[in-house]
């Protein structure tokens, strides 16, 4: 039986992780009601066959609450480690001299393998290496085909199989290892909505994931490493939304860099028209504590009055003790942040300029008469989506309801800023979709008889790519007859 939950009111989405503390239907429901709008299936933990039951239990969402749901499965992407230790582990002074090599023998406090050839073709004296998580700092002073001679300049203990940043050079790795083509290909056999591709460092590196998708996904980019940023606009226009993917940019970058990044990815994204995630840390304490740090609260804030399309949620709801508290807790500051009165000047910092499309020229009009009007809402007729994420590029101050004939379409935008998304059927005149819009709006809670909507659509009907009509409608008492 179809449980109806009203529209959020809040338009930035949450993007949850599940992982061991949220896997089971009864928490996954649970942290939908909290707030979650989209999920995320991280396909570096367990098997794939593990992740069938919980996609299972997201789609489960869609008969139990007559929403689309939402699934973005995250590869893993290449790992970079370095080799074993006789006697598991080491302490490396700095100043000292240490060697990474292609001998497969054991190390010690001189040597350990690195089992990874691309480096050796790649580096350059002078570059950084980076090991567990950047704890120690490594700088190559001298390589040769199979050596590369570096001087510590942070030092530390190091253990068996410690992960390894290279953050200054372009790496030849493709971004897509066996495993994450194995994955892919189970994640678009199973359905998701989004594929998130780990590692980009160029534009090039979204290819072989397009050309394996095969359209029957939308591919987001996450940018993790400097190499990214040199060619951001290249590689946000290459795919069909964005990660700041704060916790690998931290590594390999200064941490005080990350922020204006973050601020720079988000106004690309928004300018290029494709939803932009931030993610990693954003709750981190809620892992362990019930309540979050303020420190956080105003990370999450920031954020949002940056204008992100989804923030998103990592250990904080897969592995944490307060799941469902953290999902309530980000929803709770969602909600405060999109009410303060400045909220609405703050998210068009980033200036917005329309492509000389008539589409483009539609979708900052609707937001623009909306305004004016006192609209209710604004409601977009797509097919493949292409309106919906124009009009919320706009960030309008009403809630953005998108009507497709298309089930991929309504859920892929689970990640779109303030779209509220119904899977229906296709129109087929002027009339229909005047009294469609009307009974919608109606019967999903954004209007009421008295208020105004505005209508975005193509003519002629269910052609793709034809956004021409704007047209202002008021939704008169007699229309409740229809509804009821």
């Amino acid at each position: 039986m179809t449980q109806a939950i009203a529209p959020r009111s809040r338009k930035v989405r949450i993007l949850a992780t599940l992982g061991p503390a949220s896997s089971t239907p009864e928490m996954i429901a649970t942290l939908f009601e909290a707030g979650a709008d989209a999920f995320r299936v991280n396909m570096s933990h367990g098997d794939q066959q593990s992740k069938v039951a919980v996609i299972q239990a997201i789609r489960a969402l869609e008969e139990k609450y007559g929403r689309p749901s939402t699934i973005l499965a995250d590869l893993q992407g290449p790992k970079l480690r370095v080799g074993k230790f006789e006697g598991g582990r080491v302490t490396l002074e700095k100043g000292q001299t240490f060697t990474l090599d292609r001998d497969p023998t054991p190390g010690d406090a001189t040597r350990v393998e690195l089992p990874h050839k691309e480096i050796f073709a790649a580096i350059e004296p002078g570059a950084r290496l980076l090991l567990d998580d950047g704890k120690l700092v490594l700088r190559v002073t001298s390589h040769a085909a199979d050596t590369i001679v570096t001087e510590v300049v942070v030092g530390g203990a190091l253990s068996n199989s410690k992960g390894l940043n290279v953050p200054d050079v372009v790496l030849p790795m493709a971004a897509l290892t066996e495993k994450d083509r194995s994955d892919l290909a189970f994640a678009v056999d199973q359905g998701v909505d989004w594929i998130a591709l780990s590692f980009v460092q160029r534009p090039e590196d979204l290819a072989e994931a397009r050309k394996l998708i095969g359209g029957k996904t939308a591919l987001l980019a996450k940018i993790e490493k400097p190499s990214a940023i040199e060619r951001l606009e290249e590689i946000v226009e290459a795919c069909d939304g964005v990660m700041v993917a704060r916790g690998d940019l931290g590594v390999e970058l200064p941490p005080e860099s990350v922020p204006p990044l973050q601020k720079r990815i988000i106004e690309v994204s928004r300018r290029l028209g494709r939803p932009v995630v931030v993610a990693t840390q954003m709750l981190e304490s809620m892992i362990t504590s019930p309540s979050p740090t303020r420190a956080e609260v105003s990370d999450v804030a920031t954020a949002i009055y940056d204008g992100a399309d989804a923030i998103m949620l990592s250990a904080e709801s897969a592995a944490g003790a307060w799941p469902t508290e953290s999902v309530a807790m980000m929803n709770a500051i969602g909600e405060a942040v999109e009410r303060d009165p400045t909220h609405g000047e703050r998210i068009h910092f980033t200036v917005i300029r329309s492509d000389p499309t008539t589409a483009d020229a539609l979708s900052e009009a609707a937001k623009n008469i909306a305004h004016t009007v006192d609209a209710a809402a604004i409601i977009c007729f797509t097919a493949s989506g292409s309106t919906a994420r124009r009009v919320a590029r706009e960030r309008p101050g009403v809630p953005l309801m998108v009507l497709t004939p298309n089930l991929e379409t309504a859920r892929r935008a689970g990640l779109l800023w303030g779209a509220y998304a119904v899977h229906t059927k296709d129109v087929e005149s002027f009339e229909e979709m005047v009294a469609k819009a009307k009974r919608m709006a109606l019967r999903h809670g954004l209007a009421v008889a008295g208020d105004r909507v505005i209508i975005i659509a193509g003519v002629p009907f269910k052609t793709p790519g034809s956004t021409n009509v704007l047209h202002v409608v008021r939704i008169i008492g007699d229309e409740l007859k229809d509804y009821i």
